[in-house]
């Protein structure tokens, strides 16, 4: 899919380039007034009347082009997966070391935290101060 993005993106580009070049190449309604005294059209490319309908025609068709490459690159970006979780979701579990962690040996887990009962009090620890 990412291959047809990046050709449908070339497409764009080159038609637009294209649109670009065959607007500077027409002229506008004011150049009309020169060719009331033997100057213009005559000794164009195209011919006495070529020159419009082919200029114009090729730009409508680029300008359809550059409107259905912008379409197809809007549809490719939405169209791409979305995931459902946050950033953390997909991360693997982790161990907490019990102890300080020496470089080289292997991480020792905690051992489970015990809750004491309701009612009766937390069993003492070494270090505790008594009440």
């Amino acid at each position: 899919m990412e291959i047809l993005s990046k050709l449908v993106y070339v497409v764009m580009l080159l038609s637009a380039a294209g649109i670009i070049a065959l607007v500077l190449l027409q002229h506008g309604k004011g150049a009309d007034m020169g060719t009331g005294f033997g100057a213009g059209a005559s000794g164009s490319l195209f011919g006495a009347t070529g020159s419009a309908n082919f200029l114009s025609r090729t730009t409508g068709i680029l300008a359809a082009v550059f409107f259905a490459s912008t379409l197809a690159l809007a549809y490719f970006a939405t169209s791409r997966p979305r995931s459902s979780g946050g950033v953390m979701q997909n991360l693997p579990a982790q161990t907490v070391p019990s102890g300080p962690v020496v470089p080289g040996e292997p991480a020792t887990q905690a051992p489970p935290a015990t809750l004491p009962e309701a009612g009766k009090p937390a069993p003492a620890k070494p270090g505790d101060i008594p009440k």
